[in-house]
């Protein structure tokens, strides 16, 4: 089965992101590997655990906590509905290095570090991060934000957690490939800002701008202009919550062209850049 790279991008108005599938999810990615860190409910029924070297079934539902490129299986793979999954999936980045580091996180950093191997929790755990799972579906962003804080550190302090031993095996040949699009996706998340030049990303690659376009859209599935134009919608989507005008968001995210932001912005969120920030502040009133 080959291992395969998904490219994670942040639901619209959050720093991370929360989804609820009320069915099979009919997804191409099946073995795969991402940089951001992956919390996956299933409430009730059986299934099997694919995680790097470790593979297991679990039969009266499932939490577990997945660190950054440990390739797994998609949990809904071969299952039939009816089927419920929640899956939260956040970058260690999205505070800032300096938050985590917080002394008042300790057990949540103490918690990424083991999530390397693999963690999977017990059924008290389940029962309550699960509630708070469900309420985070229906919250406001910020209300969130709040809640996610509260469930590293429930999941930190958590007594019934097995940890999986799942390494890193499984990645073989696609070490390289998984290291070598980690480089890459980092280097949109350093430099989105300015104007990025194919040559820049392909050099990091180690190929030329024609193999690497080649190889992007074969891993990916998009194309570098949609790659990273969708990063920057991501961004701007969490500026137009703050004060600064449209304009200095559009500069911001990395468009140099208001009209070309506007018209990017509209395709990718279905809403005009100011109909969207008109519409999530409404909903933190």
């Amino acid at each position: 089965m080959k291992l395969q790279f998904e490219n994670i991008q942040t639901s619209t108005g959050s720093s991370f992101t929360l989804l609820h599938h009320t069915s099979v999810n009919d997804s191409d990615m099946v073995w795969h590997h991402h940089p951001e860190y992956e919390l996956v409910y299933i409430p009730s029924g059986g299934g099997r655990r694919h995680i790097g070297k470790h593979i297991a079934r679990f039969e009266e539902g499932e939490l577990v906590f997945i660190g950054p490129n440990l390739p797994h299986l998609s949990f809904s793979y071969g299952r039939q509905d009816p089927y419920e999954q929640i899956v939260l999936q956040l970058r260690a980045n999205m505070m800032g290095e300096a938050f985590w580091q917080l002394p008042e996180l300790a057990a949540v950093q103490q918690l990424f570090a083991r999530s390397h191997q693999g963690l999977s929790f017990g059924p008290e755990t389940r029962a309550s991060v699960g509630a708070a799972l469900r309420e985070m579906t229906t919250q406001s962003s910020f209300q969130r934000l709040l809640t996610l804080l509260q469930v590293l550190q429930q999941l930190a302090e958590a007594p019934d957690v097995t940890v999986l031993h799942a390494g890193s095996g499984g990645l073989g040949k696609y070490g390289k490939e998984k290291e070598r699009l980690t480089q890459i996706y980092q280097y949109v998340q350093q430099h989105y800002g300015r104007n990025l030049e194919v040559r820049e990303l392909a050099d990091i690659a180690n190929l030329s701008v024609p193999a690497f376009c080649s190889y992007f859209k074969k891993m990916t599935g998009q194309t570098l202009t949609d790659f990273v134009q969708e990063y920057r919608v991501n961004q701007a989507c969490l500026l137009l919550l703050t004060d600064a005008t449209i304009t200095e968001v559009s500069y911001a995210s990395g468009f140099n062209n208001l009209s070309h932001f506007n018209k990017t912005f509209r395709k990718i969120t279905g809403h005009s850049p100011s109909e969207y920030r008109k519409q999530k502040l409404s909903e933190l009133v």
